[in-house]
């Protein structure tokens, strides 16, 4: 009886838990949140002042004692409580007209593959202490190929690399598992440190993490361009002290990347080497698909494709492809049950 109030009050949802963004999708109605996974918490008093779009808005516009948390560090949690309060939050947002009882939704979250039962654990428990009724957990690289609309239930081979914010998932799937995973802690916010350390030798110039990220979106590459491109870039002059602006280009800022860039594309390879030779030959016609935002990086799927002599293209809409995969299992869960991760073993025994 109560479970069916629960079930009638709540609206099931799928959580794509990242390290720079999480993204929500409710069951029937798509897409709904899309917010930076940053709470800004004040020190003096533990109190968590804002969370999303509001916490990233005050990221160095604050007081010494308010600082902005990310709660998931390299696809992991490194703070429960602020992730508990994160995920309560997304919650309550999705059932925010609903005021009779207290949601309590099932929730499919993915999460990055290979990562310890513990750090599984984790992610379920704040998940049913934020409120949730029911706990699934997916991995990423299965939730970006359903959200590709790979068949991934069939006996052929699929590859999916999802590069995030914290991690790259690189696997191959077939008949609902992955039959190869890999989990690279080499991803976008990587990438930023390197335009950042890049900046600091080349030019003694301090940048931040937001004015890196907007170079690497404006005009970073992992590919030789045909049109050369260049940006201003401003921070602060190491041996002055004092503000400037300098202009770098593209192959700047390539420069800056190489190193990451060429650990995913050896991960990637090293993945193609080890691929049993059936689903290889699968994967040759099918192809090599890149999902997340790291995807969206100027001629990497040229790159990769000319390392593995393996067509690679780019999925629609990458940033949301975990999200709507998650979603598509959300919305058919007794068919793609099997597509889940098996948390028997995480439940203590009864």
């Amino acid at each position: 009886m109560l479970n069916n109030l629960f079930s009638y009050f709540s609206e099931d949802i799928a959580i794509d838990l990242g390290t720079a963004n999480s993204l929500v999708y409710v069951r029937g109605k798509g897409i709904v949140i899309s917010e930076p996974s940053v709470v800004a918490v004040n020190q003096k008093t533990g109190q968590i002042l804002a969370i999303g779009d509001e916490a990233r808005k005050m990221v160095g516009r604050t007081p010494a004692h308010i600082v902005a948390i990310r709660p998931l560090v390299k696809g992991v949690i490194s703070d429960f409580e602020v992730t508990e309060q994160m995920l309560k939050y997304f919650i309550e947002k999705v059932h925010k007209r609903r005021f009779i009882l207290s949601p309590r939704p099932r929730v499919i979250i993915g999460i990055p593959c290979g990562i310890t039962e513990v750090e599984k654990k984790s992610v379920q428990d704040a998940a049913k202490n934020a409120g949730a009724r029911e706990v699934y957990l997916i991995e990423q690289p299965m939730a970006a190929a359903i959200g590709a609309r790979l068949q991934v239930q069939e006996a052929g081979g699929n590859f999916i690399v999802d590069i995030g914010g914290g991690t790259t998932g690189v696997a191959v799937i077939s008949l609902g598992g992955l039959v190869i995973a890999k989990n690279l802690r080499v991803a976008g916010d990587k990438l930023n440190s390197d335009i950042i350390y890049f900046s600091q030798e080349e030019y003694k110039l301090l940048v931040g993490e937001r004015t890196a990220e907007e170079v690497k979106i404006g005009i970073g590459s992992a590919y030789v361009l045909k049109d050369k491109k260049e940006t201003p870039i401003r921070g602060r002059n190491l041996i002055t002290g004092l503000p400037e602006e300098i202009m770098v280009t593209d192959a700047d800022v390539r420069r800056a990347m190489e190193k990451s860039v060429r650990q995913i594309v050896n991960t990637i390879k090293t993945t193609v080497e080890e691929t049993p030779p059936e689903l290889l030959a699968d994967i040759m016609s099918r192809g090599i698909y890149l999902a997340g935002g790291g995807a969206l990086l100027r001629g990497l799927d040229t790159l990769v494709s000319r390392e593995t002599k393996i067509p690679t293209k780019i999925i629609d809409d990458p940033l949301t492809a975990v999200v709507r995969g998650a979603g598509v299992v959300l919305e058919n869960l007794d068919e793609l049950k099997d597509v889940l991760v098996d948390t028997s073993q995480l439940e203590p025994p009864k």
